[in-house]
């Protein structure tokens, strides 16, 4: 078992400061993913047909086993109220962002073999509208995650960077991505294999992507969202910005 104890904190911070993420190998022993493994399947089982349509989304909205994304899991919850606030996840996001760590979000991800689709690149902090834009991801890999089923891929050192263009997709769940991403950053970019209890954290800054999943294996993860008690919301632009979304979203499933 890997206890936060255990973490070499100093290396994590240095690697984050440094990269725009850090990788955690055996964040969660065996034991604690499938502990965690059976609260998501009770959610999808018996919470998940009780929420808004627009918190669960499908590749496919007619074949369940094409579940791509829950959103808002916290608030739907309370095991799962309780699960981000755990010092676990609290704590080591607030020794990566130097400051008193808000829970914003928690989601499940999956990209389902075969008809997973891509997630474009983007940086979260579009999403975020914070000033200053201090926000941590935590990605929790669920499955073995590798180059043919869609891994993370990071462009290194994209957090000091300015915040990039970004456009509409067609992909539910990321409605924007950015819309000037050339060979240069395809180039740049390194890939992050995995296995079940890694974690990978990335700043709210960080270039991001992964690719479709047209193998037979899933690609399921959890992902944490902790902005900084310094960063504040642009309440207006991030209003309009959810309610453009919702509008989407509502519309996407009807198709």
């Amino acid at each position: 078992m890997t206890d936060k104890k255990l973490i070499d904190m100093k290396k994590a911070k240095a690697d984050f400061d440094r990269d725009g993420y850090v990788v955690l190998r055996q964040f969660l022993s065996p034991a604690e993913v499938s502990a965690l493994q059976r609260e998501l399947n009770r959610y999808v089982m018996e919470v998940a047909p009780k929420i808004p349509a627009t918190d669960v989304m499908y590749e496919n909205k007619e074949n369940p086993e094409t579940l791509k994304q829950l959103a808002r899991i916290r608030q739907h919850d309370p095991y799962f109220a309780d699960l981000i606030e755990r010092p676990k996840w609290k704590g080591l996001a607030e020794t990566l962002l130097a400051d008193e760590a808000v829970p914003q979000e928690l989601e499940w991800f999956n990209k389902p073999p075969v008809v997973g689709k891509p997630t474009p690149p983007h940086q979260d902090g579009y999403y975020f509208m914070l000033e200053p834009n201090e926000a941590v991801t935590m990605w929790l890999a669920l499955d073995d995650v590798d180059e043919h089923n869609g891994c993370m891929r990071y462009i290194p050192g994209s957090h000091r960077m300015e915040m990039r263009p970004h456009g509409r997709t067609q992909i539910l769940g990321f409605s924007q991505g950015i819309s000037d991403y050339s060979d240069s950053d395809r180039a740049a970019e390194v890939p992050i294999d995995g296995r079940p209890g890694d974690l990978l954290v990335h700043h709210s800054m960080t270039i991001h992507r992964a690719d479709a999943n047209p193998s037979p294996r899933h690609r399921r993860s959890l992902g944490f969202v902790y902005y900084a008690a310094r960063a504040r919301q642009d309440s207006k632009k991030l209003a309009d910005y959810q309610q453009k979304l919702y509008t989407e979203l509502n519309a996407a499933q009807k198709i």
